[in-house]
């Protein structure tokens, strides 16, 4: 059994020993958190400095939607699964379940692999939310953004949210991913959804360089294209090998680029009550 980096092994009882555990040691949330303020002040700077030239008349005033759609899905989260995936990898692994429990792996290549396998879990729920029609119904609210800068990365339906919340949940406890690995991992998919939507400029060069390893926002633009064969490509969140070994690779858009989703780019759109029904209507 391997024991959280930087943590004692949990050894309680079930959910009560859970429990005390889980209030005995420091937040997962708060580290979380951090990391996520950082990252998302961090490019909002640079959407100033090195801004991505195009027009964006809604600009800021798509941010209390967008942040206002992940603040729910959060609460969402809280209270109806407050253990969460972390959670469950603190379950399973004090009980030896999993796949990397059971083979005994050691820490220096289980939060690795943690990462990478989560990394290919999450683009393949990503093509799922586009080929099941009532899951797409869901994602369409990330898609109908008319803009897109680092907030776009956030804004996800809260019931999209949770569903993800409970595939990671299952698959943490199938894999015996590590409590540290799912931290990880957390923080990882968090910055590279801020990241790869931002309104930065990254000169050519490196970008072409960047992409053979992860997502740029060049890529990923073209997986917001009002057209569904550029929406239906690109569907990486961290590592861009994904799309390159499934297919879903494309190296730039036909034509002129033009985001968001025809039919709900209206301005009246973009607030928290028509996003949260768009899915319904």
């Amino acid at each position: 059994m391997v024991a959280p980096m930087g943590r004692p092994r949990f050894r309680g009882p079930g959910l009560s020993g859970l429990i005390t555990y889980l209030e005995a040691m420091p937040s997962e949330a708060i580290i979380r958190l951090a990391a996520f303020l950082g990252v998302l002040a961090l490019l909002l700077v640079g959407e100033r400095l090195i801004p991505w030239q195009v027009p964006r008349p809604l600009g800021w005033r798509r941010w209390v939607p967008n942040l206002g759609l992940v603040a729910l899905g959060s609460v969402l989260v809280r209270f109806t699964l407050p253990f969460a995936a972390v959670g469950v990898a603190i379950w399973a692994q004090s009980r030896g379940l999993g796949l990397l429990n059971w083979l005994d792996t050691p820490g220096w290549l289980a939060i690795p692999l943690t990462v990478v396998i989560f990394d290919l879990l999450i683009y393949g729920q990503h093509r799922a939310t586009h080929a099941i029609p009532w899951l797409w119904r869901l994602h369409r609210v990330h898609h109908a953004d008319p803009e897109m800068d680092a907030t776009t990365g956030l804004r996800f339906h809260p019931i999209e949210i949770w569903l993800s919340m409970l595939l990671k949940m299952a698959a943490a406890l199938a894999l015996g991913a590590p409590p540290a690995g799912m931290v990880a991992f957390e923080i990882i998919l968090n910055a590279t959804s801020l990241f790869e939507h931002a309104a930065i400029r990254i000169p050519a060069r490196l970008d072409r360089a960047l992409a053979w390893v992860i997502v740029t926002p060049r890529l990923h633009r073209i997986h917001h294209s009002e057209r569904q064969e550029e929406t239906d490509s690109h569907y990486g969140f961290c590592l861009s090998v994904w799309d390159r070994i499934f297919g879903s690779w494309r190296g730039a858009p036909k034509g002129e680029l033009v985001l968001g989703v025809i039919g709900y780019r209206a301005a009246g759109e973009q607030r928290v009550l028509p996003l949260l029904t768009q899915p319904f209507r």
